[in-house]
Order: C-alpha cells, then sequence, then structure tokens
C-alpha cells in the first residue's frame, strides 16, 4: 500500500510544456474561467540526466525476471500434474497478481526514462492508481489465504483435503479479490470526483495516489481519511490473520517430534519468508521516509524498487524452498532440452 508522501522541490516552468488543458479563458464579461485538467505529467526522474540510462537497464532487466519467473511458476503449476495441492493453485494466482501488479509501474517508469516528458490521460491516470493499490492489497490477501492453507495443512493435516476443496479455493481467491477491491474503490471513487484545475504536474513516477491528491483544487481531508483509514484496515486484516494463523502454526508443531517439526517448517519455509521480506521492506521503507534525509529522487527510486521486491523474489524464494516445484520446473526444462539436442544427433547419425 502507498502510505508515503513525497516532498519533490517543484520545477521551473520552461521544464514542463505550457498546460494547454488548463488555461485561462476570458468570458464575455470580462471575467476568467478554469477549464479541467484533461491529462497529467509524469514528472518522474527528471534530474538524473546520463543516469537514466542506467537505472532504464536496471529495471528492464528486473521487470524481465519478474515475468520469467512467475511466467514458469505459472506453467508449470497449470500443467504439471503432480502439482495438484492447493498450494500451488494459491501460488499461481500470487505470481499472476505480481506480473500484473509491476506491469502498471514499471512500463509506465521505463517509458519516462525514454522521453523528456511523458503524459497521461486523466482516466487512464486514475485506472493506474485504482490497480497499482487494488493488486496490492490483493496480493497482500492471498499471502493471508497462503497462510491459512498451510495452517489446515500443518495442524490438521487429515481433513486437509475435505477442507479445501476446490469451490472453498476458488471461494477464498474470490475473496481475496475482492476484499482488495473494497479496500481501494471508495478512495479512488473520491479522487476521481475531485476538480482538477492546474497544475497538472505528478511529482512521481506514477500515479501515486498522495501525489495526484496534491493537485485536487480543494480540500482534501476527507480523502486523506478514507483512504488511510482503507489503508490500515487492508494492512492490519491481513497482517493479524497471517500472525493468528502462523501462532497455532507455532502451538501445533511445538506438540511435535523432532522430525515431524523439520518437516512442517519446511512446508511453511518458503511463505514465510515471503511475508517477513514484505512486510519487513515496508515497515524499512516507511520508516525511512520519515526520518532519512533523501532526495526525491532517490524516494522515488526507493518507492519503484520497493514495489518490486516481492514479486522478483518470489519466484526464486518458492523454486529454492519448494523442492517439488523445483523439481517440477527441472522436468518442464527437460521437455525442452531434447528437441534442441536432436539436430546435433542426426548430424552424427548421418556422418
Amino acid at each position: 500500500m502507498e502510505l508515503w508522501t513525497f516532498d519533490i522541490p517543484a520545477q521551473s516552468p520552461r521544464d514542463f510544456p505550457p498546460l494547454s488543458t488548463n488555461h485561462r479563458s476570458s468570458s464575455a464579461n470580462g471575467t476568467l474561467e478554469l477549464s479541467g485538467v484533461t491529462f497529467f505529467i509524469i514528472q518522474g526522474l527528471t534530474n538524473l540526466d546520463e543516469k537514466k540510462i542506467i537505472l532504464f537497464s536496471i529495471l528492464l532487466l528486473i521487470y524481465i525476471m519478474i515475468l520469467g519467473g512467475n511466467s514458469i511458476i505459472i506453467y508449470v503449476a497449470l500443467t504439471d500434474p503432480k502439482l495438484n495441492s492447493p498450494l500451488y493453485f494459491f501460488l499461481c494466482n500470487l505470481s499472476f497478481v505480481d506480473m500484473v501488479y509491476t506491469t502498471t509501474t514499471i512500463p509506465n517508469m521505463l517509458s519516462g526514462l525514454l522521453t523528456d516528458i511523458l503524459t497521461i490521460s486523466v482516466l487512464g491516470c486514475f485506472l493506474q492508481m485504482y490497480f497499482f493499490i487494488q493488486l496490492s492489497v490483493t496480493g497482500r490477501a492471498i499471502l493471508t489465504v497462503m497462510a491459512y492453507d498451510r495452517y489446515v495443512a500443518i495442524c490438521t493435516p487429515l481433513q486437509y483435503n475435505s477442507i479445501m476443496t476446490r469451490p472453498v479455493r476458488l471461494l477464498l481467491v474470490a475473496g481475496a479479490w475482492g476484499f482488495g477491491a473494497v479496500c481501494t474503490l471508495p478512495a479512488t471513487v473520491i479522487a476521481f470526483e475531485r476538480p482538477y484545475c492546474g497544475p497538472n504536474v505528478v511529482k512521481h513516477a506514477w500515479c501515486d495516489p498522495s501525489s495526484v491528491r496534491r493537485l485536487v483544487c480543494g480540500d482534501t481531508s476527507l480523502d486523506n481519511i478514507v483512504s488511510l483509514s482503507f489503508a490500515m484496515v487492508a494492512l492490519l486484516t491481513t497482517g493479524i490473520l497471517i500472525l493468528s494463523s502462523y501462532i497455532l502454526i507455532g502451538v501445533s508443531i511445538s506438540r511435535m517430534v523432532v522430525a515431524q517439526r523439520l518437516k512442517a517448517f519446511r512446508t511453511c519455509a518458503a511463505h514465510l519468508t515471503v511475508v517477513s521480506i514484505s512486510y519487513a521492506a515496508a515497515s524499512f521503507v516507511y520508516i525511512s521516509y520519515r526520518v532519512g534525509n533523501f532526495s526525491p529522487e532517490v524516494r522515488i527510486i526507493v518507492s519503484v524498487l520497493y514495489s518490486a521486491l516481492t514479486p522478483f523474489l518470489n519466484p526464486m524464494i518458492y523454486s529454492l524452498r519448494n523442492k517439488e516445484l523445483r523439481e517440477s520446473i527441472r522436468r518442464t526444462l527437460g521437455r525442452f532440452r531434447p528437441a534442441a539436442v536432436l539436430p546435433t544427433k542426426e548430424i552424427s547419425t548421418l556422418s
């Protein structure tokens, strides 16, 4: 969730083109009327100069790895019959959310690094804002569902298959998406209905809610209250449920013998690692923004890297920690290897 604001110094008028969609026109009686903003200018990282290419290359590599890693997980989870447990169904959904989540922002920032001025329509800006927050909340909700799945698997293993049926799995995933929409829609609708009469420069790398809110021509107290309230609901609800699941798992593990404890720990190690990194990174970034003395460009870069951190690490963590998934990926890659070496064998036979 985006809970931070960025204090970026105002740019001089020559840094951006005239706001042709935000001009003052003279009426018949000599008064001036404001026309509404029809597009926003994404300021992005305007002061990096030659460093833009370096940042562009890094972000592009990270984005390609996010798409590639999560695509592999989705493919093997859907095609390998051995990965038919609820865990891989939820992991497949989490990988899909991570891919779409990063796609809402990183391509936009990559485009901004290659152009001097990046514009976006008002509707496009609010759609980007909505999906960025909604997918962020949905991702945490799916992590919460996966924590419940681990709780059922460890604490009630004999009833696991009867509890985690396909209708239940679909209901849990639908609930995660619905929870993300409920926590995001009110604040986005309120922001969309606000008047934007100028300026129209968003001082961020994308349509960040707090940055867009500063462009409202009017009081935004209600916007701040609604946004903060639903952000707290999203964070606290998912955090408390995940914590409760692992407390119950810990109590159950404490009653097991050593061999069973190790097996139970391996079952939830990958998920626990992802959750810990996600919440630790969010806490670190939030605290550093409040107490650190960083430049606006550094804050934007940190925000982008934070949003890409979990989607980037998820495929590696689950591949390293989960033996079944690792073997499935190896089998999948092995299917394409014989086709690659076949021409060599044929050539040697012919010779």
